[in-house]
């Protein structure tokens, strides 16, 4: 598995099934879990008609589950992740509910939401698991009841799945950060060797203005102290969900996109389904929080590629060959 940035390996390991080992959840239902209000985060395989099976059965186990989102649009970068959080302490959400869909089983996990871009801690998840989703949500019903009181009783009955949160604080741009010909561009390494030797070698080869590596998890107001005015960003989960992510026009879905792609340093295109998992980078202002993605759409399966793919693009389109 590719490693993720350290800031928020744990939230991903959690949310998308890593945790293999059974002592890393609990047989406790989390306090008052029928008293608080919780947010669902769902696996991007189940269906609508589960999702609203789900909701009728949370509305008469006691589960306020006030919010429904796809596991792979919340945890699909750093900046996102932020964004959702500050969102869930804004609504008051005391709980995360994880809904699995395995090729043969259903899983529910809930722990109390930590207040941080980790979401949850570790040790803390109450997990369940059952072969088919009606007897998961008895079983949620039987281990809820027998430990506690319902409190929750104005619950919708039907799923709340068309909110959108923006990650994005300043302005979106549909092109490059020119002014990166001035400003130094800060350039976080992953936490992985091999990653990171990767890393420098691209810059060093590909990029020919001013720029920075920097540790990951490193506050960005040291950043900006350091000289940097902007930061190399990325987000990395399904094509569809990276562009809902990034505030494209989703008004018509596609079954793919076409990327730009530099493969031996000439410009192709790239035909990628939009189910498949990719990388987007794009460069963010430190001060005035505006995203600058590129002219043109430019994700890759592969984190180098999709790299190679935007900083050649900007290079291209600023002339700076």
């Amino acid at each position: 598995m590719t490693p993720r940035l350290l800031t928020f390996i744990l939230l991903l390991a959690l949310i998308r099934s890593s945790l293999a080992q059974s002592q890393a959840f609990t047989e406790v239902v989390p306090v008052d879990f029928l008293a608080t209000r919780s947010v669902v985060l769902y696996d991007p395989a189940m269906t609508p008609d589960e999702l609203n099976q789900t909701q009728q059965a949370f509305q008469q186990i006691g589960i306020d589950a006030v919010a429904y989102f796809e596991q792979d649009v919340v945890t699909a970068g750093k900046d996102v992740v932020r964004a959702y959080t500050e969102y869930f302490i804004s609504r008051q959400i005391r709980h995360i509910v994880f809904l699995d869909k395995g090729i043969d089983s259903y899983a529910l996990r809930a722990a109390l939401f930590n207040q941080k871009t980790s979401l949850v801690d570790a040790g803390t998840v109450w997990r369940v698991q059952q072969p088919k989703l009606t007897e998961l949500l008895r079983n949620v019903f039987q281990d809820t009841w027998r430990s506690q009181k319902k409190k929750n009783f104005l619950i919708s009955d039907s799923p709340e799945t068309d909110i959108l949160v923006n990650p994005i604080l300043g302005n979106r741009k549909e092109l490059y950060a020119y002014d990166l010909k001035v400003d130094q561009l800060a350039v976080p390494r992953f936490g992985n060797e091999e990653m990171d030797k990767q890393l420098a070698q691209f810059f060093q080869d590909n990029y020919p203005l001013k720029y920075k590596l920097t540790d990951p998890g490193t506050d960005e107001k040291e950043l900006r102290r350091s000289g940097c005015a902007y930061i190399l960003c990325f987000v990395r989960t399904r094509g569809v969900a990276a562009r809902q992510v990034l505030g494209y026009d989703m008004n018509h879905r596609e079954t793919a996109y076409a990327s730009i792609t530099f493969p031996g340093g000439q410009l192709q295109l790239k035909t990628i389904p939009a189910q498949t998992e990719v990388y987007k980078f794009y460069f963010r202002h430190i001060d005035n929080g505006n995203v600058f993605l590129g002219n043109k759409w430019d994700a890759d399966e592969n984190w180098l590629d999709a790299l190679r793919n935007h900083v050649l693009g900007f290079k291209t389109d600023a002339k700076l060959y």
